[in-house]
């Protein structure tokens, strides 16, 4: 038969206790806004963060970004994409010796390229086309990379992914599409804001009034 339990030791150290939780990750800290810039009247897009253009015209929405920012911009796209931009076709929207083209060999290469060059923190603008949406891990990626760009660099970097279609990258701060909508004697074109991390969806008709692009609700 077992003997009776032994007595418990008043010297005996307590048992270990439960890890505690670092309170930083219950605290629930307010969002506050960094720098932005005004794309359109009324409309931005958050510095330091990366946003995805999609649709037929994305490629416009990125030159009328571009448009609004001062300096140089990097434009990273495929080697083997047979679609180029046109200089003269631009020159309505932005100065084409502001673009800094570069041309990636290889899928990996775009995504790692447009790291590099937000992390330096040397230009405001970084636009990369992508043949598909790029997976999480790679958008958070050129998050961390914008982020310190902005802390190292010269400048608050902002970063644009191009993708085709109706997009559908995950983790983006904002996404966005547009596509043309002409009419006889107007030029205009259809703008989505597909998600945002600030605002809620909402469409506009891009209208020309005089010289400038003025959205209205559609």
């Amino acid at each position: 038969m077992p003997g009776p339990a032994a007595p418990l030791s008043s010297d005996a150290p307590p048992p270990p206790a439960a890890a505690a939780v670092p309170h930083v990750l219950l605290a629930r800290r307010p969002h506050r806004p960094g720098p932005a810039v005004a794309f359109l009247p009324g409309l931005a897009l958050a510095c330091g963060r990366a946003h995805e253009l999609c649709g037929p015209a994305r490629r416009t929405l990125a030159l009328m970004v571009a448009a609004a920012l001062d300096g140089a911009v990097m434009w990273i796209r495929p080697a083997w994409m047979r679609e180029t931009l046109n200089p003269a076709g631009m020159e309505g929207l932005v100065n084409p010796g502001r673009l800094i083209t570069v041309a990636a060999p290889r899928a990996e290469d775009l995504p790692w390229c447009a790291e590099e060059v937000l992390r330096a923190g040397v230009v405001a603008l970084c636009v990369v086309e992508l043949p598909a949406p790029p997976a999480l891990t790679a958008v958070r990626r050129l998050h961390l990379a914008a982020e310190t760009g902005a802390r190292e660099g010269r400048c608050v970097p902002l970063g644009l992914v191009l993708t085709p279609g109706e997009g559908g990258a995950a983790g983006v701060e904002s996404r966005w599409h547009m596509a043309a909508a002409h009419r006889p004697g107007e030029t205009r074109w259809r703008l989505s804001r597909r998600r945002a991390r600030t605002a809620p969806p909402a469409q506009w008709w891009l209208v020309r009034r005089g010289r400038r692009l003025v959205p209205l609700p559609a």
